[in-house]
């Protein structure tokens, strides 16, 4: 049985499901950062953040590079020799790096130690959004 079209369909939902939890996390940390310390709305975001944190976007991420690593390796479907596959590895190893500054702030709220404004996590929901841009373009134009 070929189960190719099974690990590219776990691969593009594991995706869109880091996608997602990368672009909602800064978004509850714009709002958790004008709640005040304490209060019943500071400690539901902090619910809501573990939750997402750590039952979507972290086995997301992680089942992300599982399934890229074994379409890569596994079906030998990436020529390593073709540039635009490294600009996609270098974008993809940007945006892990940014779940883990995801990371240093949830815990930081946790905490109650954030000293984060609430625009810093609005400039920094966008960081996503131009990765998820940048490693479309490198997969499907391949302009190099």
């Amino acid at each position: 049985m070929n189960f190719y079209p099974w690990v590219l369909s776990l691969h593009v939902i594991s995706v869109i499901a880091w996608m997602a939890g990368s672009l909602y996390l800064p978004r509850l940390f714009v709002y958790h950062a004008d709640a005040e310390h304490g209060s019943v709305q500071s400690e539901t975001f902090k619910v809501m953040e573990r939750r997402l944190l750590k039952a979507i976007t972290t086995p997301a991420m992680i089942a992300s590079w599982l399934f890229g690593l074994i379409l890569a390796f596994g079906y030998g479907v990436v020529d390593f020799s073709q540039g635009w596959m490294w600009l996609k590895a270098a974008l993809v190893i940007a945006l892990s790096g940014f779940h883990g500054l995801l990371t240093r702030h949830y815990k930081a709220f946790a905490r109650d130690a954030n000293d984060k404004p609430a625009r810093y996590f609005r400039v920094i929901n966008e960081v996503p959004t131009l990765l998820m841009i940048g490693i479309v373009i490198a997969v499907i134009v391949r302009p190099f």
